[in-house]
């Protein structure tokens, strides 16, 4: 491996002596991560891509970890593999307008029924708001597989994600609204029905795989697809506020 110059106030974590050692001793967490987003992605989208990404963000992580902020390595390392490989994504967008829009039109149906019930929205009723039958609404579903519910998509710096990961510097008032922020998403994701809470729970806490989760709650790849598909629409629909709120 080619040598990557050390910045000169480096901050490297303990586990590694240098950038180059680190990058190493780390790479089979990028392809983790990897591996794990891409199960949800299209197959135009390549692991090697994410991959690629996902190490240039553990080299940045390298550079700027600070233990003393009490955050461990690996917590750090994933979120800025996880942020880069989705910065990769975002830059090369697969999707077209339409399919954005009619992710969001699905949003705003659910967020529609809820108001007027009181209570989950149903796919029938989602459905029957959309103007549409129920396979037109499950073709959505899929069309918006590589939806991912993440803090900046609602203006929220993505280095700001937990805290301990930030300098002493930060902004107090953005580490508010980030605090907010996810005392807010934790509300959502605990209100959702309950097969797409455990869904949300299996895939991005414990961090299983689509076939693992099926094996669980013994359903198909495809329905936990559409589950976890159905529990981001209902999040950003349950968060639409932060995605309006003024700068």
């Amino acid at each position: 491996m080619t040598d990557i110059p050390k910045p000169p106030n480096s901050k490297i974590s303990e586990y590694a002596d240098n950038i180059d050692e680190l990058v190493i001793s780390h790479a089979p967490l990028v392809k983790r991560i990897a591996y794990h987003l891409k199960a949800r992605l299209p197959d135009s989208v390549l692991v090697d891509d994410l991959i690629q990404a996902g190490m240039i963000g553990l080299i940045e992580a390298g550079r700027n970890y600070d233990k003393q902020q009490g955050a461990r390595f690996e917590t750090y390392a994933g979120i800025r593999i996880r942020g880069s490989m989705l910065d990769e994504l975002r830059k090369n967008d697969w999707a077209p307008k339409s399919v954005h829009r009619r992710g969001r039109d699905l949003s705003s149906a659910i967020k529609v029924v809820e108001a007027r019930t009181g209570r989950d929205a149903r796919d029938q009723e989602i459905s029957d708001e959309m103007g549409i039958d129920l396979d037109e609404y499950h073709k959505i579903l899929q069309e918006n597989n590589a939806c991912i519910v993440s803090m900046d998509q609602y203006g929220i710096d993505k280095e700001e994600y937990l805290p301990g990961l930030v300098d002493n510097q930060s902004d107090p008032s953005k580490l508010l609204v980030e605090s907010r922020f996810r005392e807010n998403l934790a509300k959502a994701i605990a209100s959702l029905p309950e097969r797409e809470h455990i869904v949300v729970s299996l895939y991005y806490q414990s961090e299983l795989n689509l076939r693992e989760i099926g094996s669980i709650i013994a359903v198909t790849e495809s329905r936990v697809s559409q589950l976890l598909n159905q529990a981001h629409a209902r999040l950003n629909a349950r968060l639409h506020a932060w995605g309006e709120r003024p700068p």
